[in-house]
């Protein structure tokens, strides 16, 4: 979660204009939040988490394919038009609600992450699919958001079991009886 959180808030920065798409946002995008996601996922399907597994590796995958959207015209690939990449972003805003419902049955923490998620996802693609700037800017602002709470949760999870108690509440667990 941390991984996700990271590399969302680099690149959500870079879309809030506080620096210019450059290597570094790339090369946390590929590592950080593509490679290290991937591991994350296949060590959840070792633990049987069917849930982390898929969002894992999911996010790793799309860490990892945004990055080459981006890279693969600098070898002479065509580019993606904003068209192309705001069904791109559809599909991943589709994804993302369907992931948030599975999050009913989990921590709060993240149907907060994947709530926040369904409506970055949504943002981006209306801001591709239509062209209005002002979408974007609100895209990024939920993207910051999301960040910090993808990184707040994957951070809880990390302190609560290293302190044994809860350092950060991620809400409780909510199981309804069947």
């Amino acid at each position: 979660m941390c991984a996700f959180g990271l590399t969302t808030l680099v690149l959500m920065l870079h879309n809030n204009g506080l620096y210019e798409m450059n290597t570094m946002v790339l090369a946390m995008g590929i590592f950080y939040g593509g490679a290290v996601q991937l591991i994350a996922g296949i060590l959840e399907w070792k633990n049987g988490n069917t849930f982390g597994t898929v969002a894992f590796t999911s996010y790793g995958a799309f860490w990892l394919s945004f990055c080459f959207l981006l890279m693969l015209p600098a070898f002479g690939f065509p580019a993606a038009d904003a068209a192309a990449v705001g069904w791109f972003m559809l599909v991943w805003t589709v994804f993302t609600f369907a992931m948030f419902i599975g999050t009913l049955r989990i921590a709060r923490a993240l149907q907060v992450v994947f709530g926040l998620g369904s409506i970055g996802f949504c943002l981006l693609a209306l801001n591709d699919l239509t062209g209005i700037a002002a979408i974007g800017d609100v895209a990024a602002i939920v993207g910051v958001l999301l960040g910090c709470a993808a990184l707040y949760t994957g951070l809880a999870e990390v302190l609560n079991e290293v302190y044994g108690r809860v350092v950060l509440p991620i809400g409780p667990v909510v199981h309804e009886e069947a």
